[in-house]
């Protein structure tokens, strides 16, 4: 991974991970200042998905400087590939159910909210899935809980809670065909990332206990270490995901058409298109078709018998094999040297 200078690596999570600085707050209001004055501008919505984007990649890569820290470890294992990366969708991609969901079950344990909270929650995560369509209603509903819940709080404590309840919850309902997908790319030197509308910190929780690179996620803004209440842009969702992507590709001098991209929802076919290689897990009727006329993989690992078809997808493996064949021969390279 490439070094990055010391603003680049503080300053953008809270608690013992730095501060979210207050430019972004100004930059949201500046642009959408701007916005306003050009009806040929791009729409609010925009505006908000490309900041949180932006805001999850700054995010994601501090997180991650701070886990190496906090190590000790300098960088992961070699051999690296230095162009490639895969991107991983959550829900229902690598975990199977909404991860948000198993958090609030873990946290409704704990008291910090009504069990009719999360049969809500749970509800609209059913509608969800059976329409393939998210209400703008219940995610502006959801949105309001989650920023409610969190505010006042600290960074460290809900990091503390996402390690506990990942252990309790989160750990069995990891779909193994996915994670064996993730572990190609580990193994051939390539970063491996979350990308998903979970906050960033518990994101990030389950891409350290996977033994990923890191995760992009929401990114709720926080001053001295406590949430205040706000997101930065929006949730991180739809074109969200693509321009946390674009801006974490940028950030780490990756090649988007080496790169490999993973989901379910049809809602992420944004991030699926900036992928060199897209591929469909235990995808929803509207992403599998879309998948179908484009030619990109499908896998699902819901049923025992669609499970068989496990293999690793052609042009995926031949990716990591072009990957690991290039690290390889810088190994050789540098002992010859």
């Amino acid at each position: 991974m490439p070094e990055r200078s010391k603003d680049a690596r503080t300053g953008f999570i809270a608690g013992r991970f730095g501060e979210f600085p207050a430019r972004w707050s100004q930059s949201l209001s500046d642009q959408l200042t701007r916005i306003t004055r050009s009806p040929f501008g791009p729409s609010e919505e925009e505006v908000r998905a490309n900041l949180a984007g932006e805001a999850s990649a700054d995010a994601a890569l501090a997180l991650h400087d701070a886990e190496l820290a906090e190590s000790g470890t300098t960088d992961f294992l070699p051999p690296r590939d230095l162009t490639a990366a895969a991107f991983f969708d959550v829900d229902n991609t690598m975990v199977q159910g909404a991860s948000i969901v198993h958090f609030a079950r873990g946290l409704a344990a704990r008291k910090y909210f009504k069990t009719g909270d999360l049969m809500d929650m749970a509800w609209k995560q059913v509608k969800f899935r059976v329409t393939g369509r998210e209400s703008q209603g219940d995610m502006a509903s959801g949105k309001e809980k989650a920023l409610a819940f969190i505010a006042g709080r600290s960074t460290a404590e809900l990091a503390a809670l996402g390690e506990e309840i990942y252990d309790e919850i989160i750990a069995d309902k990891i779909w193994p065909g996915t994670r064996a997908l993730a572990q190609m790319h580990l193994d051939a030197g390539q970063q491996v990332w979350l990308v998903t509308a979970t906050p960033v910190e518990l994101a990030q929780v389950i891409a350290k206990r996977l033994g990923l690179t890191g995760a992009l996620g929401t990114v709720a803004e926080s001053v001295d270490g406590m949430f205040t209440g706000r997101l930065v842009g929006d949730i991180l969702h739809g074109l969200g995901k693509a321009h946390a992507v674009r801006a974490l590709a940028v950030r780490e001098g990756l090649n988007l058409k080496r790169c490999t991209a993973y989901s379910d929802s049809h809602n992420d076919i944004p991030m699926l298109s900036l992928a060199g290689t897209a591929v469909a897990i235990n995808p929803d009727s509207d992403l599998r078709e879309v998948a179908k006329n484009r030619g990109w993989e499908i896998r699902d690992f819901r049923t025992g018998r669609k499970a068989a078809k496990i293999g690793v997808p052609t042009a995926l493996a031949l990716g990591a094999a072009g990957g690991a064949a290039a690290a390889v021969l810088t190994r050789r390279r540098e002992a010859q040297d």
